[in-house]
């Protein structure tokens, strides 16, 4: 019996499905239109001083870097496993810690919103107010630093896919929230900001302690595409109701039962995890690719081996256990695979500054659209429903991004070979003729063109942290791809501020400073296509630098990990 609660808990694939669960709630930024409106009129905001508060929000989302250094320091046994100097009580850390800090942040700033806006307490000032933003979006830092560096961890070969998911639940979890709150709340912006304060902090308290860093090579990665296919389902399922919701007014029986088909849809992982821990029982005895013992079925690990094959004419049908020694002692490469930069290494690197600036190009204009895009459909001639739909829809755009690239760039990774950054380079040369799309200003140009900027925008979020995990190693990836991230305000800063701010209040003329036609921003889009195409020159010099890299370690260690 304790071998059967062993077998159901304590395992990769109930952590995974509990930092999915966590995911789904964390997105809670996402949903600031819903309760901006009655902060601004309980507070005497104008909109300026709205936007202040909102760029709190953004800094505090993107400023992760303390979440990777408690990560690191809470985790620190698992990849420094022979330091004997640490206390006892630190061995009992783990990616729990994360996210208890994180739910703190969340219940603190949500809560103080909520009661500035009921009148609980004295109307803060706005710095006070913007403190409270920010800790309620720096939370999400911690819940997405937890999960998505424990499912690299745990899924070391599959980290693509791994990150993928997590990320795209991350991009969905907006428009989750949004469900809840239109079934259960009855669109009362108030009440939502307390659902902020308690559910995104209730939901990682529950399930935070099953999300662990699990060394072991159990399983396959069926049960990882499993997960991909709910996510897909419940992006699709998501869009769906989207769609509807815009041409038709639910009723309220409608709307209850859709909301209990996506409890299903979001509960329905669990089935796997339960599976696939019932296929680990069975193969307890573990596998290997030698002669005389079990090999897995696994066609990824078997792709693994026939790449490998493919660059020393020998072959690896049966691994001499003399390579495996050779590639551990000998083969430089393979042994700054098990070290482990921090930082301030990281940061003294090239690799480093690519990331950085290709970031900065991708992410930045992809946020400057996203920001922009209400005014752009404005401009262009689009109704209201009409832009209102490709905010709703811009979500799904982020998340099919996020997915996909993660996915896409594993299984290539495994099947031929490919060096991860050649995808980076392929989504920021697409993102750039999506800027093109939009700049021409042609009829439907803006439903094409917001659909290639999303899905491009959302593939970075997954092969950013998924490269770097490989470059630098996962022991404080963390704290490394938390700060290349910082990358995304910045750009942001830059093409919605300096480029898509500037150049339309100098075309603005009229009532209300409005401007009305394509030249509000072709300019825009024409100077952030050539910015994403610099980005995507940037990261095809990654890709030159890093192809003998992935070639010689990375392959390697899909083959290593596949023999365990």
């Amino acid at each position: 019996m304790d071998r059967v609660r062993q077998l159901t808990l304590n395992t990769k694939w109930i952590s995974t499905v509990a930092s999915i669960w966590i995911q789904c709630t964390s997105g809670s930024l996402y949903t600031f239109s819903i309760y901006s409106s009655t902060l601004k009129t309980t507070q005497h905001y104008d909109q300026s001083t709205l936007d202040t508060v909102s760029v709190f929000k953004d800094i505090g989302a993107n400023s992760g870097i303390l979440s990777g250094l408690l990560y690191t320091y809470a985790t620190k046994d698992h990849h420094c496993p022979h330091q004997q100097q640490r206390r006892r009580w630190t061995r009992f850390l783990g990616p729990w810690v994360v996210h208890m800090t994180g739910a703190i942040q969340c219940f603190a700033g949500y809560f103080l919103m909520w009661a500035s806006v009921v009148g609980l307490i004295p109307r803060p000032p706005v710095p006070v107010m913007c403190l409270f933003m920010l800790l309620a979006a720096h939370a999400m830092t911690f819940f997405n630093t937890a999960d998505v560096v424990t499912s690299v961890r745990n899924f070391p070969s599959y980290s693509g896919t791994a990150v993928g998911i997590m990320k795209g639940f991350l991009g969905l979890s907006g428009a989750i929230l949004i469900q809840v709150y239109q079934t259960i709340f009855n669109n009362n912006p108030t009440s939502y900001l307390l659902m902020l304060a308690i559910l995104p902090t209730v939901n990682p308290l529950l399930l935070m302690w099953f999300v662990r860093i699990y060394d072991k090579n159990e399983g396959d990665v069926k049960n990882l595409n499993s997960y991909s296919l709910t996510a897909l389902i419940v992006a699709a399922y998501l869009m769906v109701i989207i769609i509807l919701e815009n041409i038709f007014t639910l009723p309220g029986l409608v709307r209850f039962f859709v909301f209990v088909v996506l409890l299903f849809l979001l509960v329905s992982p669990l089935y796997f995890a339960i599976r696939e821990q019932e296929r680990d029982f069975g193969r307890i005895s573990g596998t290997s690719f030698c002669e005389g013992e079990q090999i897995t079925a696994d066609p990824h690990q078997m792709d693994a081996r026939k790449i490998i094959a493919r660059q020393d004419p020998t072959g690896y049908q049966c691994l001499p256990s003399s390579l495996g020694e050779e590639m551990d002692t000998n083969d430089e490469r393979a042994s700054q695979w098990s070290e482990n930069l921090n930082l301030l290494q990281a940061m003294c690197t090239v690799d480093f500054w690519i990331l950085f600036l290709a970031m900065a190009c991708g992410m930045g204009s992809g946020l400057a659209t996203v920001n922009n895009i209400s005014q752009i459909g404005g401009s262009f001639g689009y109704s209201s429903f009409e832009t209102n739909s490709l905010v709703s829809l811009w979500s799904i755009w982020n998340f099919l991004g996020r997915f996909g690239a993660g996915y896409v760039s594993d299984y290539i990774l495994h099947v031929r070979g490919w060096a991860r950054p050649l995808f980076m380079v392929i989504t920021l040369a697409t993102m750039s003729i999506g800027h093109l799309v939009i700049a021409s200003g042609l009829r439907g140009a803006l439903y094409a063109g917001s659909i290639l900027v999303g899905v491009c925008y959302g593939s970075q979020w997954s092969l950013m942290p998924t490269i770097a995990s490989e470059i630098y190693g996962v022991g404080h990836l963390g704290t490394i791809f938390n700060t290349i991230t910082i990358a995304s305000p910045v750009g942001s800063y830059i093409f919605s501020v300096r480029v898509v701010g500037y150049i339309y209040d100098r075309e603005a003329s009229g009532e209300g400073n409005t401007c009305i036609g394509t030249h509000c921003f072709m300019l825009s889009f024409l100077i952030m296509a050539s910015a994403t195409l610099l980005g995507s020159l940037a990261a095809l010099g990654l890709f030159f630098r890093t192809k003998r890299f992935y070639n010689e370690v990375i392959l390697r260690r899909l083959l290593h990990s596949a023999r365990e």
